[in-house]
């Protein structure tokens, strides 16, 4: 409804007359509103904040080049996602889906010490907290979901779920047919499902509360910097998990975990700091590593942790300092 009412107001229809006639401004200012959910659609459509800004480059090029073609009888809102989609639809056949290590292959038991990067695999990163009405829908389980669908699937399943929109107009924005389009939501609905915990993180989130989190965030980060793995494992499900894209190896289980914990970031890395932040609506913890005596510590990766009841189910630590001035962090602390 508030599109309906935008669309007849004399401002936007000033804008929508100006942006035709070459007017940039004008442009911007009708996109602007609508430009964090897009870009929100291209990182669960691609996996990548940097696809997702390549993509909304892109989109907005599009759309600015063929203003004319949007007549203003349905939503600007509903014009734009088409184009959006449409071009991450493009992008993604280009570059293939984004994976995390848990997609490669079975858990290890013991620490990798000395594993190497993998630079063939095009990993999920994680995306920046923003003010968004359904954050479960940016969750890190739920993108890396999403990666395991065909394309049309995926688009199909977000314009429904997540943007509202009807079968119908899905099937205007993607040239196919209403019955394609509830068949392609069917299937992408049963996929997701195998691929994710039975309830988001957000209702978790709000049962534990925001001073229970910041006390685990704590303590986590107080284990590591002190090296204390009874610390460390007393806040940590017997299931847990921990990957470290882009190291393929992950680990399941608190043996294998523990093992892992004990040999590498514990004992053998060098002195940590922390600071504590969040991603894709879950708590996280951006790490600083200083290898030697002195110095900075360095940038290092970003934990997104994900938890069941108030203990940490699962630990995803994105290793690559890149991606710390995305979310505002320091590249290193004193």
């Amino acid at each position: 409804m508030a599109q309906t009412r935008r669309l007849l107001e004399p401002d936007f229809a000033d804008d929508l007359d100006r942006a035709r006639k070459g007017d940039d401004d004008a442009f911007a200012r009708l996109v602007e509103p609508l430009r964090g959910p897009l870009h929100a659609h291209c990182y669960r459509m691609l996996g990548s904040v940097h696809d997702a800004d390549d993509a909304l480059q892109d989109a907005l090029v599009r759309a600015w080049l063929g203003l004319a073609g949007y007549e203003g009888r349905g939503s600007l809102r509903a014009w734009l996602f088409t184009v959006a989609t449409r071009t991450c639809l493009d992008l993604a056949a280009a570059r293939g889906r984004r994976a995390l290590p848990i997609d490669l292959g079975p858990s290890a038991e013991r620490a990798a010490v000395g594993e190497e990067p993998r630079t063939d695999v095009a990993w999920l990163t994680p995306y920046p907290d923003v003010v968004y009405e359904r954050r479960e829908r940016v969750e890190l389980a739920f993108v890396a979901a999403l990666q395991h669908l065909p394309g049309n699937q995926r688009a199909a399943l977000l314009l429904f779920e997540v943007l509202d929109f009807s079968a119908a107009e899905i099937a205007a924005m993607m040239d196919t047919t209403v019955g394609s389009v509830n068949s392609a939501i069917a299937r992408a609905r049963r996929t997701v499902a195998q691929r994710i915990p039975a309830a988001p993180q957000q209702p978790t989130l709000r049962r534990i509360g925001d001073e229970r989190i910041r006390e685990i965030v704590a303590a986590y980060a107080t284990a590591l910097e002190h090296g204390d793995a009874a610390a460390l494992i007393a806040l940590l499900t017997e299931d847990v998990t921990w990957s470290m894209p882009p190291l393929p190896t992950w680990y399941c289980g608190l043996p294998a975990v523990t093992d892992f914990a004990v040999r590498l970031p514990l004992t053998t890395c060098g002195s940590w700091r922390h600071l504590a932040t969040s991603a894709n609506a879950q708590p996280a913890i951006a790490c600083y590593l200083r290898a030697g005596e002195s110095g900075p510590h360095e940038a290092w990766s970003l934990n997104v942790l994900t938890l069941r009841e108030d203990r940490i189910h699962e630990i995803t630590s994105f290793i690559d300092p890149a991606t710390f001035a995305r979310f505002g962090l320091p590249p290193r602390l004193p």
